[in-house]
């Protein structure tokens, strides 16, 4: 049985979170001498002399209708990579308490947990890049607080079996946090409507790949309104800015051009994959989900190398177990995908 108390370190149960000036008054006119702010600004376009909404309330609505779950289950963070941090300073006890991971996948996941000085146990893919839920769940024991998977997975592309992660989410008592970077590329849905069913899962998606919006660095995690509660409590005060803010309220309100860039980049890999199963060099491309392929090739790092000297920035990810000789390639528009096929059609 889940217990969000019991897997709580001592020192987040019992915080008391910084209250920020603006948290008082929830109003937006009046005269405000309350945050030490500098009313003239700096910028000839628009004012931002004032703090941003420190708990985001206008997006999350705006998310919460497209999402169709309460905005109360939503927090916002400066990228996923802000949020799993935040997991790992409220879960796990520095020295004593671990994460499993799955590797290969994202490598923040265990950056993160070094810089928390949480252990790393790694319970790796099999060789068709799938979790092996008996083994994750055999390497579980009493100071294992979270299981971090990704889905479709970072750098393999596939998305994970359904049933399996079902399986380690209803029977591990700490919390499982699921990455959807890439969900809107696979045909698989979101496991957002098995929110309500799972109080220990976590769900993680972002603006910088469908949406298009990398720049902003704003990430999304779904959760119970207590895990989201534990999240606020631990988050700086105004950790997403205003004009990330404003700007995600525009994109979230032309979700049929997201829907649409979905739609071509999806095209674009099937061209993609189609034109590179054609190169001498290439040995495999594995199935996607995801914007990019997995490419393993006869020497990963010196065609690399190579499209590197040309102008071309792909991934090496030939130097990771199970991806010997692979580079990751992210599908471009048509014309940076020409330009790829091009120079790697003359590559000797």
């Amino acid at each position: 049985m889940f217990d969000l108390n019991e897997i709580l370190r001592d020192n987040i149960r019992s915080l008391r979170p910084y209250a920020s000036a603006r948290e008082e008054y929830k109003g937006k006119e009046g005269v405000f001498l309350d945050a030490n702010e500098n009313a003239f600004g700096s910028t000839t376009s628009e004012n931002h002399s004032r703090y941003p909404d420190t708990m985001q309330w206008e997006v999350k609505f705006a998310l919460a209708s497209l999402r169709v779950v309460d905005a109360e289950n939503i927090f916002l963070g400066n990228g996923s990579d802000e949020a799993i941090d935040i997991l790992f300073r409220s879960f796990c006890n520095p020295g004593k308490d671990n994460v499993i991971i799955t590797p290969p996948t994202y490598g923040m996941y265990e950056v993160s947990a070094n810089i928390n000085d949480v252990r790393v146990k790694r319970v790796g893919l099999t060789t068709d890049f799938l979790i092996d839920e008996t083994q994750i769940l055999k390497a579980v024991d009493e100071n294992t607080k979270l299981i971090i998977l990704c889905s479709p997975n970072n750098p393999t592309g596939n998305a994970l079996n359904v049933k399996s992660l079902e399986k380690i989410i209803s029977n591990f008592k700490g919390i499982v946090a699921l990455d959807e970077a890439y969900i809107d590329f696979a045909p698989e849905k979101t496991f957002l409507t098995r929110l309500s069913r799972f109080p220990n899962l976590i769900i993680m998606q972002t603006f910088s790949k469908a949406w298009g919006l990398a720049n902003l660095r704003l990430g999304v995690a779904y959760a119970s309104r207590d895990i989201i509660h534990v999240l606020n409590k631990v988050k700086p005060p105004y950790n997403i800015n205003g004009v990330t803010q404003k700007l995600a309220i525009e994109a979230l309100k032309n979700e049929d051009k997201k829907d649409n860039y979905v739609k071509l980049i999806t095209e674009q890999r099937k061209i993609l994959q189609n034109e590179l199963s054609k190169l001498p060099f290439v040995i495999k491309i594995y199935p996607s989900d995801a914007n990019f392929l997995l490419v393993k090739t006869t020497d990963g790092k010196v065609i690399y190398d190579y499209l590197i000297n040309h102008k071309i920035i792909t991934r090496d990810r030939s130097n990771i177990k199970l991806c010997e000789g692979c580079i990751r390639i992210t599908v471009g528009t048509a014309s940076e995908n020409e330009i790829l096929l091009k120079y790697l059609k003359d590559y000797k």
